[in-house]
């Protein structure tokens, strides 16, 4: 569904794009690289998710935070690597509990993000509560 939902998208966008589905384990469940998307894009797509995955907000939310002088500057070598741009989105169900992730790579970021959009409404929500499962 989700992979479904992204790839409808990234055709809209005439883009080509790697997919990747993440639990909240951080494991990946599905992936879809789309023909002639580019190969360095797949392991990015896996950390994009990866990142909105183990820190509960869009790797976007990363980025700001992680620049120099900000209070996460650096995080993006930690888990084995972590990418603090645009385009990985945390899933959480209607109750606010994080269910997984989605992580694009393949356009623009505007393009990747629009996309993991796409994938996320299809099988959660992304209007995500403050920090809902941290204590």
């Amino acid at each position: 569904m989700a992979l479904a939902a992204a790839i409808k998208e990234s055709e809209a966008t005439g883009t080509q794009m790697c997919i990747a589905v993440l639990d909240s384990g951080g494991i990946l469940k599905a992936f879809a690289r789309m023909d002639d998307a580019w190969l360095g894009s797949v392991d990015v797509a896996i950390k994009k998710a990866k990142t909105a995955c183990f820190f509960g907000m869009t790797s976007g939310q990363i980025g700001e935070l992680s620049q120099p002088g900000g209070p996460l500057y650096g995080i993006e070598h930690s888990n084995d690597g972590l990418i603090s741009f645009p385009g990985g989105i945390p899933v959480v169900d209607e109750d606010g509990v994080l269910i997984g992730a989605v992580g694009v790579s393949g356009s623009t970021v505007e393009n990747d993000h629009q996309v993991a959009k796409a994938a996320v409404e299809s099988i959660g929500v992304t209007d995500l509560p403050e920090h809902p499962w941290r204590t």
